[in-house]
């Protein structure tokens, strides 16, 4: 049997007390607006979509996870790593995202193996987001 699937979300969680910094966060830098928020089981769960890409803020966690300043150190196995969206001008993204305030983690860079330029960021708590640029190999999708 195959099961047939599709990216839905990326879930992250914050505490309560970044959670309206982390909306706007989102919507300040890549255009995201609140699809919906709804509170169950001691949660708030809100969705946030730009486009095809959604993320999921979990608001209820009372522990902030310390922040990286640099992708190639950051690999902790007890969290997601990173999230990855993809772009079609990583210069022009790097350069609006530096314009407001977000300064990179990694990159830009090369990545010859998948045919793509990625560089990476950190959202107001840490959140660890690639950008990938497509490139001349047929198929690539970030790493």
């Amino acid at each position: 049997m195959t099961i047939s699937i599709s990216h839905d979300h990326v879930g992250i969680t914050v505490t309560p007390e970044v959670h309206d910094a982390t909306v706007d966060w989102y919507a300040r830098h890549f255009g995201f607006q609140v699809e919906r928020s709804f509170s169950s089981h001691g949660t708030t769960f809100t969705f946030l979509v730009s486009g095809n890409a959604k993320i999921e803020l979990l608001t209820g966690a009372t522990r902030e996870t310390a922040r990286t300043e640099n992708v190639l150190t950051s690999m902790d196995p007890s969290r997601l790593h990173h999230l990855c969206f993809a772009v079609e001008d990583l210069d022009a993204a790097v350069t609006a995202l530096h314009d407001g305030g977000v300064e990179l983690i990694g990159g830009p860079m090369e990545i010859d193996a998948i045919g793509q330029r990625i560089a990476f960021v950190t959202d107001n708590v840490g959140t660890i987001i690639e950008l990938s640029e497509p490139g001349s190999r047929p198929g690539g999708r970030g790493i």
